[in-house]
């Protein structure tokens, strides 16, 4: 789901050396909780997936325990992966590597965040992955719209975005 796409974004993806600027600061903290994935580029791991959560908790040691959970509508249930995830490099904060399947990590670039942490922008460097998070269910039109042209602005095909559904019960 979304963090074993960036797993593989992080694997796959283009030049990795293609800049892309993050947040300066980040208080995992307050970055822990629940987020609902309101957009995303399409992945093929997030394939027929609707109401799409993931959960961060930061454990005593630093790393950020990551749960991702997204209901299939082609086989009808829930489908969850858990993973972990750390800022490998102090210096940037926003620049998290995030692990499914160990020694595999990728890329987890905190674009935009917001200063109460209701909303981010959460990408890679090649570019190919890019999700928009929310504290709720729905994002304001005029804001997800300010989210999209920051991203397009950082080279990203917003173009291609898929609106998530976040109606299961």
């Amino acid at each position: 789901m979304i963090l074993i796409s960036i797993i593989m974004a992080g694997l796959f993806s283009g030049n990795p050396s293609n800049d892309l600027p993050t947040v300066e600061k980040v208080d995992l903290n307050r970055y822990a909780g629940l987020w609902y994935e309101i957009a995303r580029l399409p992945n093929s791991f997030e394939k027929d997936l609707q109401c799409v959560t993931a959960e961060y908790t930061l454990k005593p040691n630093g790393k950020v325990e990551v749960l991702n959970k997204g209901f299939s509508t082609k086989k009808g249930a829930y489908k969850s992966s858990k993973g972990r995830a750390w800022v490998p490099d102090n210096t940037y904060p926003g620049r998290l590597k995030v692990s499914f399947f160990w020694p595999f990590a990728g890329d987890y670039y905190i674009i935009s965040l917001d200063a109460d942490y209701r909303y981010a922008l959460v990408g890679d460097p090649g570019r190919k992955y890019l999700w928009i998070l929310s504290r709720t269910k729905k994002l304001d039109d005029s804001l997800y719209s300010s989210l999209i042209e920051t991203a397009r602005s950082k080279g990203f095909d917003t173009d291609q975005m898929v609106l998530v559904k976040q109606n299961c019960k």
